[in-house]
């Protein structure tokens, strides 16, 4: 570990970087390679930027098996508040994910779902107010989730139901739970309870940040 008052300009640069990039993204996956660099800088020097995010009132979570690194603001504040729509989509994301990955079986490969996939699940939920979702909504939330390092969209044409989405394993530390079988069936009850509700009900997710994203 190093001591960042005592380091080059070059390290401190790295430091503030990488520190600002989990604050405003929430979210480091190993196997994003946007923020491969910081997930290793940030893991390699956790000694350092635990007690630097308690400072900011911020617990610093690293799952070492998933390779993900995020923040969980301990006074509940800095979350992002999601409208029903949103909150659904997230859910699914969810779901597929757990999905895929125990037919996976393994965590070196990534999860990756076709649009045409997330459609056929949203349609399950048979919703009165809006049975099919629209694309250009389906556009701006898988964009307002990429932000975040959740997903990534392989192909730009989100329209198309031959579009790949990896799902990375962030989307499961946005939601604590120790137990994986009890996190699948709550994830199943909350997209039910969507089903038979027509309002434009708020979610809100535990340990996205609401800060704007930097490039």
């Amino acid at each position: 570990m190093f001591n960042i008052f005592e380091e080059s300009i070059v390290q401190k640069e790295r430091f503030r970087l990488a520190a600002n990039r989990l604050l405003n993204q929430c979210f480091l996956v190993k196997k994003k390679e946007s923020t491969k660099k910081d997930y290793m800088f940030v893991y390699q020097n956790r000694e350092l930027f635990i007690p630097y995010f308690e400072l900011l009132g911020y617990q610093l979570k690293i799952n070492e098996d998933q390779g993900v690194i995020g923040l969980v603001n301990q006074f509940g504040a800095g979350r992002l508040s999601l409208n029903k729509y949103e909150s659904i989509m997230l859910l699914l994301l969810r779901l597929l994910y757990l999905e895929k990955r125990r037919e996976l079986g393994t965590f070196s490969e990534e999860v990756t779902v076709l649009m045409e996939e997330i459609r056929e699940k949203y349609a399950m939920l048979k919703i009165k107010s809006k049975p099919v979702m629209d694309k250009s909504m389906e556009r701006t939330i898988i964009t307002a989730f990429r932000k975040y390092n959740l997903v990534l969209n392989l192909e730009s044409d989100i329209a198309q139901a031959d579009t790949r989405i990896i799902i990375y394993p962030s989307i499961v530390m946005a939601v604590q739970m120790e137990d994986v079988s009890a996190y699948y069936d709550q994830m199943k009850e909350r997209l039910a309870s969507y089903s038979d509700t027509g309002g434009e009900e708020d979610g809100e997710t535990e340990e996205i940040t609401d800060e704007d994203s930097a490039d």
